[in-house]
């Protein structure tokens, strides 16, 4: 007998509190009258730049559930519709969290969605338009999308090829958002938050990071993330030595090259 299992407590996908986030542009005031007009959005830009932060304070401002989904691979249908599991002895269906959060009128977030099979993404391209209908063919059944429900999906040009990139199929469904690293003294407020640190540090630890990202392609594919400066920071308040926390925040992360983490190393020694 195959029937469904009970719903997930859909109250935990809630974000309580604010998120600390400073907006960069008009990104919000677009994302909400985007929302008003159930049209789905695609936030562009690098790792590390704020784009789930992002899509969480704007779960939280508009009071929806956020169901975030992170592509790879293997990533199939079924791990974003569902599955049929056997539970004690019985057949029962199991939600994935696109169709929770077309059931609950959420806001799915799809993050680095060309890291998936062009096969899965196929199956949002119906919630993308004006038929905001989420096929379940392994149950016969179509979803319809309350218009509370808004679909979010990112992806870094960056990493761009052409074995992994967004087709225009896709692309030309979605309201765009570029994003970037936050302008100097945005970055700096940012990392001094979230690292808990003093602006003094924050403001050298902006320095080395921008100094990295002269460096990309030449050598490195990105430079620093402000995520990586936090990391650094939240490091170095530790009473991690500056050189020690910054090459094992910062530059192990961005390359394995021994003559590039060298170069890295001379830039921490500059700043610190």
């Amino acid at each position: 007998m195959k029937k469904d299992a009970p719903a997930d407590t859909v109250s935990t996908f809630y974000i309580e509190e604010e998120p600390y986030y400073l907006p960069q542009g008009h990104e919000v005031e677009l994302v909400e009258t985007a929302y008003h007009f159930k049209l789905p959005i695609l936030l562009k830009g690098p790792t590390g730049c704020g784009k789930t932060r992002f899509m969480e304070y704007m779960a939280w401002r508009l009071k929806k559930p956020l169901f975030t989904i992170s592509c790879h691979d293997d990533l199939s249908t079924s791990d974003l519709v569902g599955r049929y599991l056997i539970k004690g002895g019985e057949t029962v269906w199991m939600d994935g969290p696109l169709a929770l959060a077309v059931k609950n009128g959420g806001i799915c977030y799809i993050d680095e969605i060309v890291e998936a099979r062009k096969d899965t993404t196929v199956v949002i391209h119906p919630l993308a338009d004006d038929r905001r209908q989420l096929p379940v063919e392994k149950r016969g059944i179509v979803l319809k999308a309350p218009d509370q429900f808004m679909l979010g999906i990112s992806y870094n040009p960056g990493y761009q090829s052409v074995l992994k990139d967004l087709k225009p199929s896709t692309r030309q469904r979605f309201i765009a958002l570029d994003f970037r690293f936050p302008e100097q003294e945005q970055e700096i407020e940012i990392v001094a938050h979230e690292a808990g640190i003093d602006r003094e540090l924050a403001q050298a630890l902006v320095r080395l990071g921008r100094m990295t990202r002269n460096l990309k392609d030449q050598g490195l594919q990105e430079g620093g993330s402000t995520r990586l400066l936090v990391h650094a920071g939240k490091l170095i308040k530790s009473r991690i030595e500056p050189l020690l926390a910054c090459e094992a925040a910062i530059c192990q992360p961005l390359t394995d090259d021994e003559e590039i983490l060298e170069g890295l190393k001379e830039m921490i020694r500059a700043v610190f």
